[in-house]
């Protein structure tokens, strides 16, 4: 029987709690902390270079990456890489939703400064959705995951979001691969972790010690799906207020 959606919110809230305290308890917690974030944890450049050694990596060009703290590896990586960066505005909170790094714009020594939040405001171009290229791989944060594909966030649902915009624009597709990077403590049974028909799963699971390739991960979600927003939410965020079925 299908787990009702007030039953779901609080199966995840749990869990979030769940982990962040695990990761607090082993002391894997790191600066700004675990709770109510994108976790960053002890171990987070080695999840990175795990990633960095798997195809999906080899092969992307461009990437949109979280802003969270634990995937500041990975983009400084791809700008060393050569790779075009697009990371979105916390919250989506502007038009120009994104800050697209771009390698060939930046100086070298600009590269570490520019991955952070702060360094993408100073450094990057501020662009709407519209203006972002086509995407070869997505990088998202997660406080937990499933090796059947299955992903929690911190609850704001912004990844989901991006995604869903992004798909109706064609910049990314059904096929286009998502990863992200977890601590071990992160990983949980696929029971635990009820997904809904917004959420995005993953493909590529890198932890501070291996790489997890998903198999038959759920569907994502193919556009925006409005009833699952109240007005509050699209009111607090321009792309969806702009793109609101009239």
């Amino acid at each position: 029987m299908p787990v009702a959606d007030n039953d779901v919110a609080a199966i995840k809230r749990q869990l979030r709690s769940r982990v962040w305290q695990a990761l607090r308890d082993n002391k894997l917690a790191r600066f700004p902390g675990a709770r109510g974030r994108i976790p960053n944890f002890v171990g987070a450049e080695a999840a990175a270079k795990h990633l960095q050694r798997t195809r999906v990596w080899r092969d992307a060009q461009t990437i949109k990456c979280n802003p969270d703290s634990p995937q500041r590896p990975i983009r400084r990586t791809a700008l060393d890489a050569g790779k075009l960066v697009y990371m979105p505005v916390p919250r989506l909170r502007s038009d120009e939703a994104f800050y697209e790094l771009d390698p060939a714009v930046l100086d070298e020594t600009q590269y570490w400064h520019a991955s952070s939040i702060k360094g993408a405001a100073e450094l990057g171009r501020p662009i709407g959705v519209t203006q972002v290229a086509a995407i070869d791989l997505i990088v998202t944060g997660c406080v937990a995951v499933t090796r059947a594909g299955g992903r929690l966030g911190k609850g704001g649902g912004y990844s989901d979001l991006e995604y869903a915009v992004l798909r109706e624009l064609g910049l990314v597709a059904e096929d286009t691969p998502i990863a992200t990077t977890v601590h071990s403590l992160q990983l949980v049974r696929k029971t635990e972790l009820p997904m809904t028909a917004h959420d995005i799963s993953i493909d590529v699971i890198a932890t501070e010690t291996k790489v997890i390739r998903t198999r038959n991960r759920p569907p994502r979600p193919e556009g925006v799906l409005w009833d699952h927003l109240d007005d509050e939410k699209i009111d607090a965020i321009p792309i969806l207020r702009a793109r609101r079925p009239r």
